[in-house]
Order: structure tokens, then sequence, then C-alpha cells
């Protein structure tokens, strides 16, 4: 998908535009189910949408934490899903290595927040020619990311979006400043989206196991949104207690359809004060 910026905003209601799926790529079956299910209920409130899945998972606390089913076999699920559906995908990569490799299977490469500032990484993303979604670190303000931004347009890619998800707040916690959308969305000049469930994590936990608080969801989800952002992110899973990765801050599927009604009721109302 080429224009992928243009399918972003494709939307005739002027709609957000949403990233969604697993943390992490645990087989075929789920990935479709998921995608399959995700596509239905964007599709009805004419909301874009982008599957989100990682095909490893490299920055984790612990030796032991589950980081992949294999790349090779991964990526190809990846690629299923783009084909079979006929939705774009998004990834994370971690190392300059990768984005090429990467690029090959998704339409989107996503920096981790942790590697924002990562220059090799950056470009080597920007001149694969996919759209590029850096993620805030949580250590960053708002205004610093045009520098990130900027790197990627310095490499001759301006399909390049940014994406807040949440800053530290002490040893344990996290907060989503909603003054950085409008910031971003001043000194980037890209779009500008909110990981709503990343968020919500409770990282450097004593065990090991970063934890979550998805009750408040909703509550990031629709001030995001009431504060002007272009699209959202969230991680989603039939049985987030049986996610092999960040189950704690997911968002069970089966209430993704009243969460997203709700939000495009807001987006609707945003738009119309915002003329």
């Amino acid at each position: 998908m080429e224009n992928i910026l243009e399918y972003l905003y494709s939307s005739k209601g002027n709609n957000f535009f949403l990233l969604a799926g697993p943390c992490v790529i645990e087989g075929e079956e789920m990935a479709l189910d998921i995608a399959k299910e995700m596509l239905k209920i964007t599709g009805k409130f004419g909301i874009p949408y982008v599957f989100k899945g990682s095909y490893r998972k490299a920055n984790r606390s612990r030796i032991d934490s589950f980081t992949g089913i294999g790349d090779e076999k991964a990526l190809k699920i990846l690629k299923k899903v783009r084909e079979e559906f006929g939705v774009p995908v998004v990834t994370d990569i971690h190392e300059a290595s990768e984005a090429a490799i990467a690029s090959e299977y998704v339409d989107i490469l996503q920096i981790p927040a942790f590697l924002c500032r990562q220059t090799d990484l950056l470009v080597a993303a920007a001149k694969t020619g996919r759209m590029v979604n850096i993620k805030k670190g949580q250590f960053l303000s708002p205004e610093s990311m045009r520098f990130a931004v900027e790197k990627v347009r310095d490499a001759g890619n301006n399909k390049v979006a940014v994406t807040d998800r949440g800053t530290m707040f002490g040893y344990g916690d996290l907060i989503v400043d909603m003054r950085g959308i409008p910031t971003m969305q001043n000194e980037c000049k890209c779009p500008v989206i909110v990981d709503v469930t990343h968020s919500l994590q409770q990282p450097n936990r004593t065990e090991g196991v970063t934890g979550g608080r998805p009750e408040m969801i909703s509550t990031i989800a629709r001030s995001s949104i009431a504060a002007g952002c272009d699209g959202l992110f969230m991680e989603t899973h039939r049985n987030p207690s049986e996610a092999k990765s960040d189950g704690a801050n997911m968002l069970p599927l089966s209430e993704m359809e009243a969460l997203l009604e709700s939000l495009t009721i807001i987006r609707d109302a945003y738009n119309r004060i915002s003329k």
C-alpha cells in the first residue's frame, strides 16, 4: 500500500485511524482471527484500520520472557494478514539490519520508544520507503520528537508519524500529558497517535513482569480523541490473561466494539466544535 498516509486519512467522516492487534504474533490462527474481527468492527464505524503485531519482542525485562515464534514464521503471518484481508500491517524493528527484511512483509515500520533516538535505526527504516511510526521515548519531551522526525525526512522519507506512549512518572508508572498531542502536531507536522494500552503499563516490577491498568483504557482513549489526536494504538487479545506478552494492559477483544463506538461519537463532537 503505497499511499499509506492517504489511507490513514481516508475516513469520509474525518474519523481517527486505529492501529490494533496482539502484542506479539503467537500463531497464525490468532492473528487472522483478531484481524478479521477488528476489520468487521472498524468497518462498522468507518475507522481506517491497521493490523498491529510484533514479529519479535526484543525489549524484555527477564531472559525467560516470551519473545516470539521465530522471525520468519511471524513475518509470514503478518504478510498473510496483509494479503488475505487487504489491510496495512505495522510491526516493530529493533536494529538497522532488520529494516530491509521487515519492510518486505509490512507497510509500516515502528520504532520502539526506547530506541527513538537511534539514528542508524531511523535512517535505515526511512530508506526502505515504508512509513515510519516513531514511538516517543518515555524520557523525552513532546517538543524533542521533531528531531527524530527530521532524521526520517532528511533520509528522504516524508511518510512518518509519532506515537505518544506515556512519560515516566517515578520508577513504576506512566502518565499521558494531553498537551503533547497538539504540541507534537505543531512541532512535527505529521500524524500524532496515542498508544493507549502501553501508556497504562506499570513497568519495573520486582518480579520482572510489567503490570498494567486496563480499567483505564477507555479513559485514556476518550481523552486522547477529545484532545484531537489523529490516531490510536491499542493492543487487544481474545483472552488477555493468556497472552504471551503484555496481557496485563490489553483490551479484551470483546470490549473493542463498545469502546470504538463511544470514541466515534466523541470524534464527531470534536470535529463539530473545531470548525
